[in-house]
């Protein structure tokens, strides 16, 4: 990307610039002082790919004893003369051809794969309950499934599709790096004869190809991928099928569409075991939102669980994009030529970065009882007491979250215990979470939170540069990976031309710098709100804690007066000066945390941690983040006599696993000091904003609940909800991160389990209707004062 960095003249841009490719701000003028932003903490690189100390103790321990130097990161779509056999000027032209060609291929021919699927008792019995007979008869009604039966990777056909990925991923992206240690790891560890699962968090339709792609490039073997995506074109369906994708019924739109099929989820199970059985590597994508593709590992863990397969050993990926591509759910040739032709106008600029974390035997998380499903309930026993009786005592537990694995999903599960079903659930959850912890934080990921939840009106260009170092210290410092490095200021400039049709860059006469602000629109905040969530994720326990401090505040104000507690339990009036001190109790404090917990979609809590410990560290977060301070109490008696005080949370509930009988571990009950007003509101604000869009669909979707005057089919009960969000957003004229057609359904399946909105089983289909509890206004009035409470507006 062509620098202005040598002029030292820079030519001025017009004073506001609305255009799709702005013109950004000159480099020379942030030159002046010259900042870099490490990728590292001196020498030491944050370690994104260690599994689970809790739940894989044996794997992380042998994961620590293997001896390994730092070997970098390698741009796979970068092919030289050096990554061949050859040298020479033919060989500089012809590298990418012997490179491919020279890739290590593991083949995996078909061999009497239909007759072992026949013979598997979950598609007997979904034959038999469907008209015919044996033998011939099963074969035919199996017609439709050969295509997928028969998958396979045949060696030619692969190395040409990865000749052919690397050209269209070179002129897509800038660069695809992967971490060279994960991947010598790795390879040692697939020698070891335990079939390897991928597991990644969907985005786009690039991930499908990503994966194969950076495995082929290191001579590991190529997973059979399942393809969530409609391929509408049957020559590109027959060679997807040579490289190993696993592709929807072509009567089929969506997934959802093929499950109808009561043959497609037998089928499909039986080809896992097969593809295990043959020793194959399977790539496994889950949807965030929806646990959508979580099915399949709970057929593999019912494998697991019945000696069908040994074990497997599973590797979780962090896929970050500079700008995720857009998803498209149909691929035909018209979109194939479309994406080419638009290729040949575009300058690849946007990087890739790809962790592959270090296998874990899910035998041993799933089989040992390490990874924790106890204290499970529901979230509307968790929380309506709470929200219609205004109590004060908070139910220790975790949100069960039963629909990211339906019973249709996994017919083996239908008469399981529900220990067993939320053992699997677990683990979805698990995965989702790792997979999102793993990925590296890119620059147009810190821009986007900065300028969402720091700068919203907007912010100079100097101002800007100075937040992305801090903010990179700070995940940093909480061992995120950063996926960019280099002078500051090029930092900024690449980011700001990714994000530019979502920017605002303004010059103003009186100043130097320029004026960059989001704009205002439902794409640009939505695609800002997109890049951000990572960054939400790193710091969710600091944003609990702060949303927690929020709601603490609004009941003082409620109140009426804000008041100091000291040590002898007096208050003292502060009339809001700006050197008044406020004091919260740890007690109240982690009570609000707790509550807040429970609203949280998933993948932003570890399984293994519960909820009561969670809350806990988000308070000590916020003393590490400097926006509280421990209150010390002066104590004229020995401490002795402070063991049992009235009022004090116990914390020896069955949320523990640490309890004990003995009065003498009893918690003493601390305060915390929130510091001066000029020190703590920007970070106070900031942490807060992170939360704000996903509280504020709640919100929103509670006032709108008076709008469900009859029960609706589950699909126009969400697209209704959406919108009510949207003409909310489109009144006020901003937060439209609020009332996107994720936000819609996540709040929806958070209204369900909480109870206020009701399923009903009509005619076959699904019908959402608002209980009779919360038909009541003041019920509802009391819904959304508990979820407003934690927004700082």
């Amino acid at each position: 990307m062509a620098q202005e960095s040598h002029s030292r003249k820079p030519t001025p841009p017009p004073p506001v610039q609305d255009e799709n490719r702005p013109g950004l701000f000159s480099a020379s003028k942030l030159k002046q002082k010259l900042m870099l932003v490490v990728p590292s903490l001196g020498v030491c690189r944050p370690n994104v790919s260690r599994c689970c100390h809790q739940c894989t103790p044996d794997s992380l321990r042998k994961t620590l004893g293997q001896k390994s130097a730092p070997l970098g990161f390698r741009n796979v779509l970068s092919v030289a003369e050096t990554h061949t056999r050859y040298r020479g000027w033919l060989v500089r032209r012809l590298c990418c051809v012997l490179f491919v060609k020279g890739c290590k291929v593991y083949p995996s021919p078909v061999c009497n794969r239909l007759e072992r699927v026949c013979q598997s008792n979950r598609v007997k019995e979904a034959l038999e309950a469907q008209e015919g007979g044996d033998g011939e008869g099963r074969v035919k009604r199996l017609s439709n499934y050969l295509p997928l039966i028969n998958t396979c990777i045949s060696p030619g056909l692969l190395r040409f599709v990865g000749w052919v990925t690397l050209k269209v991923f070179g002129s897509l992206f800038g660069s695809v790096e992967v971490n060279l240690n994960h991947v010598a790891g790795l390879q040692r560890d697939s020698q070891e004869g335990s079939p390897l699962v991928y597991v990644y968090v969907r985005q786009s339709v690039m991930d499908c190809a990503l994966i194969p792609l950076v495995l082929l490039s290191h001579h590991l073997r190529v997973p059979y991928t399942l393809c969530p995506v409609q391929i509408n074109s049957s020559w590109l369906r027959t060679v997807l099928q040579r490289v190993g994708a696993l592709l929807l019924p072509t009567s089929a739109l969506t997934e959802h569409d093929a499950e109808k099929d009561d043959l497609y989820t037998p089928v499909m199970a039986a080809l896992l075991r097969e593809l295990l059985h043959e020793g194959q590597a399977i790539s496994v994508g889950v949807s965030r939102e929806s646990g959508q593709g979580g099915q399949w590992l709970a057929h593999i863990r019912q494998l697991i669980k019945e000696e069908t397969v040994p074990d497997v050993s599973v590797v979780t990926v962090g896929i970050s994009y500079d700008s995720v591509p857009q998803a498209d759910m149909q691929v035909g040739l018209h979109w194939i030529l479309q994406s080419l032709w638009s290729l040949v106008w575009r300058t690849p600029g946007e990087n890739v970065r790809i962790h592959l974390s270090q296998p874990f035997s899910l035998k041993e998380m799933c089989e040992t009882g390490r990874c924790r499903v106890d204290g499970w309930l529901p979230l509307q026993d968790l929380l309506l007491p709470v929200i219609l009786n205004s109590s004060t005592q908070s139910v220790f537990g975790r949100r069960m979250m039963s629909w990211l694995l339906p019973s249709h999903y996994a017919s083996e599960l239908k008469g399981a215990a529900h220990p067993d079903r939320d053992l699997s659930i677990a683990l979805i959850l698990h995965l989702i979470f790792l997979a999102i912890s793993c990925k590296a934080v890119m620059s147009t990921s810190l821009v986007s939170s900065l300028l969402l939840y720091r700068h919203r009106k907007g912010v100079r260009a100097s101002v800007l540069c100075a937040d992305v170092s801090w903010l990179t210290e700070q995940l940093l410092f909480r061992h995120k990976d950063v996926g960019f490095g280099g002078a500051l200021f090029q930092v900024l400039h690449c980011s700001l031309a990714l994000l530019a049709p979502h920017l605002i860059i303004a010059a103003v006469p009186s100043r130097r710098d320029y004026i960059i602000r989001p704009r205002s629109s439902p794409a640009a905040t939505h695609s800002l709100t997109l890049h951000a969530q990572i960054v939400t994720h790193a710091f969710i326990m600091e944003a609990v804690g702060a949303c927690a401090v929020s709601a603490m505040l609004c009941e003082a104000v409620r109140g009426g007066v804000s008041s100091r507690t000291g040590a002898d339990g007096e208050g003292e009036q502060v009339r809001g000066t700006q050197e008044s001190e406020v004091v919260l109790g740890q007690s109240e404090l982690t009570e609000k945390a707790l509550q807040l917990c429970h609203l949280l979609p998933p993948g932003f809590m570890p399984p293994c941690q519960s909820s009561l410990s969670f809350a806990l560290d988000a308070v000590d977060s916020l003393v590490r983040c400097g926006v509280l301070s421990a209150e010390e109490v002066p104590r004229d008696v020995p401490v002795c006599d402070y063991w049992k005080k009235s009022g004090a949370l116990s914390w020896t509930t069955t949320d523990n696993p640490y309890d004990s009988d003995s009065d003498c571990e009893e918690q003493e009950s601390h305060s915390y000091k929130l510091k001066q007003p000029s020190k703590c509101p920007e970070m106070l604000f900031l942490l807060c904003n992170m939360l704000a869009g996903h509280l504020r669909t709640l919100c929103w979707a509670a006032e709108g609940l008076e709008l469900l005057s009859v029960p609706l089919p589950e699909a126009q009960c969400v697209a209704q909800i959406h919108s009510h969000l949207s003409d909310t957003a489109n009144k006020q004229e901003q937060h439209y991160e609020s009332c996107t057609e994720e936000a819609a359904s996540t709040a929806a399946r958070t209204l369900i389990d909480l109870g206020v909105l009701v399923e009903e089983q009509q005619s076959g289909q699904v019908f959402l209707g608002v209980s009779q509890l919360f038909q009541s206004a003041e019920n509802r009035q009391k819904l959304h004062v508990f979820i407003s409470q934690y927004l700082c507006d």
